[in-house]
């Protein structure tokens, strides 16, 4: 439960740890309904591109102010889909005066990472395989 043990489940441990990747072994069925949630957050190209402008504001936040004005979409259709990534667990939010701002949790991300990531392929390789593509790592 504390941010400690998140750190810790977010790794990639292999088929022996608590996350084993697609690939190494069959998933749970609760991890796979876990694990869909995001993937389904992230299956449209709206919360996508949110996603990816939060993360990769220098700073790792971002006002909603400026995140509007980037899309074609009126402000409540924006918080829905931000409300969306954030119960989805990968975004969280603090209000600051009449402004909310926004970071990516850099463990969700992790983790998503670690699930798809191929058994016995290294962090560097990964990441380097990942290219432009990759969210939130480093932010």
């Amino acid at each position: 439960m504390s941010k400690q043990e998140l750190v810790v489940l977010g790794q990639d441990g292999g088929a022996d740890g608590c996350c084993p990747t697609l690939l190494a072994a069959p998933m749970a069925e609760d991890q796979a309904v876990e694990l869909a949630k995001v993937f389904k957050a992230l299956g449209d190209p709206v919360r996508l591109r949110l996603l990816s402008m939060i993360a990769s504001r220098e700073g790792g936040e971002i006002c909603v102010c400026d995140l509007t004005p980037a899309f074609d979409l009126s402000q409540p259709t924006i918080s829905h889909h931000l409300k969306l990534l954030k119960q989805a667990g990968l975004i969280a939010s603090e209000r600051r005066g009449t402004w909310v701002y926004y970071r990516v949790l850099p463990e969700a991300t992790d983790r998503l990472a670690a699930v798809l990531t191929r058994p016995g392929a290294s962090a560097g390789a990964s990441a380097g395989s990942a290219g432009a593509g990759s969210v939130g790592v480093g932010s």
